[in-house]
């Protein structure tokens, strides 16, 4: 075994990238405290071929430095949008028949692996690090999944779940 260069990662460049096709995944981020969470998920964003990104609220924006130093250049081929008002948004995606569902811990939360994806589009939003998807998005939804977790811990870093949930996106029947 070795470990492979860069080139001989064949990586495609942003402009090539731009032209692939996508997951029909959508990714909002709602009130993101952190920038190098930001850049993390747009870099996590790039590696799974999301279609779209979406920043709202508190969310930064690119270009910043604190974001750049986790993007990595992803800010460069994902595609991506700031939307100031999030329930505006998913109005918007619901009407263009986008199913959105939250990441988060609810009532009726459905835990991830069990989860049946539609076959629709879906857009799944991540919510702010310490208090979560904002009260006013639970009732229109259509739906919440949640990662199961048995530590002790409640909830995992924001960039982890995205990653968890986009992983499992790729595998599902729904988008090959």
């Amino acid at each position: 075994m070795k470990k492979l260069s860069m080139a001989e990662l064949g990586r495609i460049t942003s402009d090539e990238f731009k032209k692939t096709s996508k997951i029909p995944v959508i990714v909002i981020l709602d009130n993101i405290r952190s920038m190098n969470n930001v850049g993390s998920i747009f870099r996590t964003c790039d590696a799974f071929a999301v279609e779209k990104l979406y920043l709202c609220g508190i969310t930064a924006t690119p270009p910043h430095k604190d974001i750049a130093k986790t993007a990595l250049g992803a800010t460069e081929s994902v595609e991506w949008e700031y939307a100031e008002n999030v329930v505006d948004l998913v109005h918007h995606l619901r009407k263009n028949n986008t199913k959105v569902f939250l990441i988060e811990q609810t009532d009726s939360s459905v835990f991830l692996n069990q989860f049946r994806f539609p076959e629709e589009k879906i857009a799944i939003i991540l919510g702010n690090e310490v208090f979560g998807i904002s009260e006013e998005l639970l009732s229109i939804c259509d739906g919440a999944i949640e990662i199961p977790q048995y530590g002790t811990k409640h909830s995992l870093n924001v960039t982890i779940a995205a990653g968890i949930v986009l992983w499992e996106c790729l595998n599902r029947d729904f988008i090959n």
